[in-house]
């Protein structure tokens, strides 16, 4: 007979959603994005006002996500 260990690779092993690289670097693109857009908007001054926030909080997401493990 033959021993069948269970074994879990890296890739079947689920981590956390806010551990993943691949998802969070997305959501620090869309907030990038979004600040980008809001800074060129002409319409509300409250969305320009937050704009460069949302730009270095993103900023600063995808440099701290890039560094996690694939």
């Amino acid at each position: 007979m033959t021993n069948h260990r269970q074994t879990t690779s890296p890739s079947q092993q689920k981590r956390p959603f806010f551990i993943r690289r691949g998802p969070m670097e997305n959501i620090a693109t869309v907030l990038i994005s979004a600040g980008f857009l809001m800074l060129f908007q002409p319409f509300l001054l409250v969305l320009y006002t937050y704009s460069l926030a949302a730009l270095l909080a993103g900023t600063v997401m995808f440099i701290i996500v890039s560094k996690f493990p694939e």
